[in-house]
């Protein structure tokens, strides 16, 4: 006798994600200006955290080898067991963060007119 298998129903797959079970309110997008913003706090990652958020990126062969290298010498020359999700944040809140203070002058600004 063959068995059904029993899939998840629409309200399992697109459930709140917050600890109240209610929707997140929608965070308004902030306009990226030349000013930094005085008040702001250094931009630091999520780190071992939840992520409620998924985004996939797609790369090359030789850069996934870079980042697993990478991780690899983190481990082995520093003690530091991360995975590649966390070098990733670690690594775009760098990028942010520069953007943020340097604006055009910025090594993301530079490296995206090289292309």
């Amino acid at each position: 006798m063959a068995r059904r298998v029993s899939l998840p129903a629409a309200d399992d797959l697109f459930r709140p994600t917050s600890p109240g079970g209610e929707a997140e309110p929608q965070r308004a997008v902030r306009a990226v200006s030349d000013d930094p913003e005085p008040e702001a706090a250094p931009r630091r990652p999520s780190g071992r955290v939840r992520h409620d958020e998924k985004m996939t990126v797609y790369v090359t062969s030789d850069e996934l080898l870079d980042l697993e290298h990478t991780r690899l010498s983190l481990r082995r020359t520093h003690g530091l067991a991360v995975d590649r999700g966390r070098v990733v944040r670690e690594a775009l809140a760098l990028v942010l963060a520069d953007f943020e203070a340097h604006g055009a002058d910025s090594a993301l600004v530079r490296r995206l007119t090289e292309e």
